[in-house]
């Protein structure tokens, strides 16, 4: 368990350059992934699994941990480069990423420690998280419902359907963390169909909502922070960040999806976020 983790923002800082550089190599050993989104939501999980969540990296099925549903399943390579430096499999592991017969798959799967439903096909993972804070509400259980989503998911309308049923059911034990990097599969969000009023759709189906920088650790502490201090409501964070985030060639670039670095490239990758 990891909440009374010391806050040093500088410490934090070097902590996602070096999650980006794992990020980065995992997929190029792997010959194929998905950057940007990993890359962009990299605060997002330092701050669960370093500060928010309560989990056991020793006892991944502890009966009273928080449950982190990742809904874009395809950003599993930042998720597996924060589980192996939580501790729930060896960094050397990143290496399989992809490969024949790995735990590490392109899209994530409980076969993997820490990792708590498949996803992949987007839209479902609001719905999971609603269903495991109805059962904590049930069993009169304290434990939590964590939901990374991407922007361009929201376009799927089970989302909305879950956004309202969270709300019906006054599930206060779910918190939507939406990776809002502005950048979907073929091109910008806003152009394929945009999202705005973004916060005030989420208000209008009865959510708490905050709106933040997702790169900036102090905002998404605070955030984090607030998550259940409005009884009855569920809570979402609306992580403004920047589809991969660090590289300046991948910055908001939707041609990076599914593709990875090759060997120039990651050099080059490499010697950026060393700054």
């Amino acid at each position: 368990m990891t909440r009374s983790a010391s806050i040093d923002i500088p410490k934090l800082k070097d902590q996602a350059r070096s999650y980006r550089r794992e990020i980065l190599e995992t997929i190029h050993a792997a010959g194929s992934g998905h950057p940007g989104g990993s890359l962009s939501a990299v605060e997002i999980l330092i701050a669960l699994y370093g500060f928010q969540m309560k989990h056991d990296p020793q006892n991944p099925l502890w009966e009273d941990r928080d449950r982190l549903i990742v809904s874009k399943g395809h950003g599993s390579p930042g998720i597996y480069v924060a589980l192996a430096n939580a501790g729930y499999f060896p960094k050397e592991e990143l290496k399989t990423f992809r490969k024949l017969g790995t735990r590490l798959q392109g899209h994530v799967h409980t076969k993997t420690p820490g990792i708590e439903f498949n996803t992949g096909s987007l839209g479902h993972g609001l719905s999971v998280a609603n269903g495991i804070a109805l059962g904590a509400k049930i069993l009169n259980k304290s434990f939590k419902a964590y939901c990374l989503l991407g922007d361009g998911e929201l376009q799927e309308g089970s989302v909305w359907e879950a956004a309202m049923t969270a709300a019906h059911f006054k599930l206060d034990h779910v918190c939507a963390i939406v990776d809002y990097n502005k950048v979907q599969e073929n091109g910008l969000v806003e152009k394929i169909k945009n999202l705005e009023p973004l916060a005030e759709k989420w208000k209008s189906f009865g959510w708490e909502v905050r709106e933040i920088d997702g790169h900036d650790f102090s905002a998404l502490l605070k955030a984090f922070g607030d998550f259940g201090k409005v009884p009855h409501k569920p809570f979402v964070i609306i992580a403004n960040t920047i589809k991969g985030k660090g590289i300046s060639f991948m910055e908001l670039n939707a041609g990076w999806h599914g593709k990875a670095p090759n060997k120039e490239q990651l050099v080059k990758a490499l010697k950026e976020l060393e700054g």
